[in-house]
């Protein structure tokens, strides 16, 4: 099966890519994270998915970002609620939106997400908004069980990627990252 993958950042991306091509998928890492703040975080995280999709021989597809429409889409009137509050839920429908988008143009058989594997990510939920996008053709896979994301640190410090300490957006930097406030 031809899946594409949205994905996070290298990191997260590590254990996914590993696992779909260990069960004989073929993969397209779809890296779209408008959200991501600022511009320079962005091209780090985009440096790490380029190693990645190296390393593994997989095609990547970076979708150019639009910082401005996604936080008019999904920031605006969101942008004091914390991390893992109201506002990030409305983040994975707009990232797993497009990647939905992607495959049908990619002629994918399938699409899924590296946000799964997070242990700060609830599955459920993206569970919910991937079967509401397009049941038919999201891949509803936990990444984090069975030590995935144990595997992610393993595979991305073996391959020297950048590890963030923050979601992506302005408003999770600014509750992570030690920033406190």
């Amino acid at each position: 099966m031809k899946v594409l993958l949205h994905a996070c950042c290298g990191v997260c991306a590590s254990h996914c890519v590993d696992f779909l091509l260990g069960r004989g998928d073929e993969v397209v890492l779809f890296f779209s994270n408008a959200n991501i703040f600022p511009h320079e975080e962005f091209l780090r995280r985009l440096g790490g998915a380029e190693t990645l999709a190296a390393h593994y021989g997989v095609p990547l597809v970076v979708d150019a970002p639009d910082h401005a429409a996604w936080r008019e889409r999904v920031a605006r009137g969101f942008e004091n609620e914390p991390e893992r509050g109201a506002r990030c839920p409305r983040c994975f429908r707009y990232s797993l939106g497009r990647a939905a988008a992607a495959m049908r143009e990619r002629g994918c058989d399938a699409f899924s997400t590296t946000l799964t594997v997070s242990p700060h990510k609830p599955s459920k939920t993206i569970f919910e908004i991937g079967r509401d996008i397009d049941a038919a053709h999201f891949l509803e896979i936990d990444f984090k069980k069975k030590d995935g994301f144990r595997r992610t640190l393993a595979i991305s410090s073996a391959l020297g990627l950048y590890r963030q300490c923050y979601c992506g957006c302005e408003f999770s930097l600014r509750d992570s990252c030690g920033n406190g406030s």
